[in-house]
């Protein structure tokens, strides 16, 4: 298997909803973006799969010098092999690679987070540095969309936060604010047991209305130039606006599964957006 093909079925296999931002892409930015998009599933599948939190840590610290080295011109890892070859053509530099690699060791470091501050840097480093880095292979040309790219990314992260509070809860982790889960009067407990009433629904309703907001916020932030080009990043925003609504459609029936969409409509909601220009 080349380095190509094994981050083609990396990518592939997560069944992502990236993936289908990836389809209308030329092929030189779709060979990128699929490179980097591994990259970021392999960090963050150390974290996902860990069993003992020493063998993880040691596992990232292998990657971290394995990018060191990659942009020294040696790297081994088919994903690196993968992904250097774009590097310089979209300014993808080590501080991205590592700044994602630092997000997912938050995972291991942190199960909850103080205040909204504290999960906007984490959120931050696990997609808003992708957010930049996928603006960039996309085609940027106006410095103001790296500003979209980082809002966006907070938007994503914070949907999926809402989408695997349940998910989350079976690992020990909660990701939703201490704070403001002592504003809606919501027990750490109740959510790792996963134990639903009128005052999570209240807190879900509240996290919800945060992330609507930043899908707006950065829509407004994307400058009209470059529009066309970050059409892959407003596929994102289609596709998980949606599955945001679905969500509260649901009334945030996530403790106990995983809502999704089919997909058939993310295929169709990122069409929409490639031929009709509108998410």
């Amino acid at each position: 298997m080349t380095p190509e093909q094994y981050v083609q079925e990396k990518a592939a296999a997560s069944g992502s909803s990236f993936y289908y931002a990836f389809l209308f892409l030329p092929a030189p930015r779709r060979a990128a973006i699929t490179a980097f998009y591994a990259f970021c599933r392999e960090v963050d599948d150390v974290v996902d799969d860990m069993v003992d939190a020493g063998v993880a840590a040691t596992k990232l610290a292998w990657w971290r010098n394995e990018v060191q080295q990659s942009f020294k011109g040696s790297p081994t890892h088919p994903v690196m092999k993968a992904l250097m070859p774009h590097a310089a053509t979209y300014t993808i530099e080590t501080r991205h690679l590592l700044a994602v690699i630092d997000g997912c060791q938050m995972d291991l470091e942190q199960t909850r987070y103080l205040d909204y501050p504290g999960l906007q840097r984490y959120c931050h480093l696990v997609a808003g540095v992708v957010g930049e880095v996928a603006a960039g292979i996309f085609g940027q040309t106006d410095p103001q969309t790296t500003s979209y790219a980082h809002k966006l990314g907070q938007a994503l992260q914070l949907t999926n936060i809402l989408r695997d509070v349940g998910e989350d809860a079976m690992r020990g982790r909660i990701y939703l604010p201490v704070n403001e889960l002592q504003q809606f009067d919501v027990k750490a407990h109740e959510i790792l047991k996963r134990t639903y009433s009128d005052r999570f629904v209240a807190l879900m309703k509240f996290q919800a209305q945060r992330a609507q907001g930043l899908y707006d916020e950065a829509l407004a932030l994307l400058p009209a130039a470059d529009r066309r080009a970050q059409k892959p990043g407003l596929m994102m925003a289609s596709i998980y606006r949606a599955l945001l609504t679905e969500i509260e459609r649901d009334n945030f029936q996530v403790l106990h599964q995983r809502v999704s969409l089919t997909p058939l409509r993310k295929f169709w909601l990122a069409w929409k957006v490639q031929a009709l220009g509108r998410l």
